[in-house]
């Protein structure tokens, strides 16, 4: 068995800013959800992706790989959408174990009242505190990261 391979000095320095501060700005917007919109972000990123989705809805599968949420995680935050009222389930007519989520009037009410809010937040916790240029490699970083992280586990979520 061979010798393993420990983080140098640096990659450590990395690793310990980069899960501190991911820890910390997803805190500061849950936060931000919870107290002026009543959703955590979760249920916020679903929304958004029916807001955002032809005809406002989408395959329950394609939502799941969005979200990056298992199939049971996600039909959870479903029903507890529906319950609200911001979303509702209809049956696939060519497939009968599939189903979509549909966004209904009052859950794009709920999306357009708590996105000033969240951008706001975002803006404040992210954005406000880096260059152009910073904001540029973020999001070259960021996706690496995701395309790194993402191989072996491609069009499923990894935990399902």
């Amino acid at each position: 068995m061979s010798e393993p391979r420990w983080l140098s000095e640096s990659e450590q320095r990395a690793w310990r800013a980069y899960t501190a501060a991911t820890k910390l700005v997803n805190e500061r917007l849950d936060r931000q959800l919870q107290r002026d919109s009543g959703m955590p972000t979760t249920y916020y990123e679903i929304l958004v992706a029916l807001s955002e989705s032809p005809d406002r809805e989408l395959r329950m599968s394609e939502l799941a790989e969005f979200t990056r949420s298992s199939r049971s995680r996600l039909s959870h935050a479903i029903a507890r959408l529906e319950e609200n009222g911001w979303v509702s389930r209809r049956s696939c007519p060519t497939d009968k174990r599939g189903a979509f989520a549909v966004l209904t009037d009052d859950g794009m009410a709920a999306v357009e009242q708590a996105a000033p809010g969240h951008a706001a937040e975002v803006r404040a916790v992210l954005f406000d505190g880096l260059t152009d240029e910073q904001v540029k490699q973020l999001g070259l970083i960021s996706e690496a990261i995701t395309a790194q992280a993402s191989k072996g586990c491609p069009s499923n979520p990894c935990d399902e």
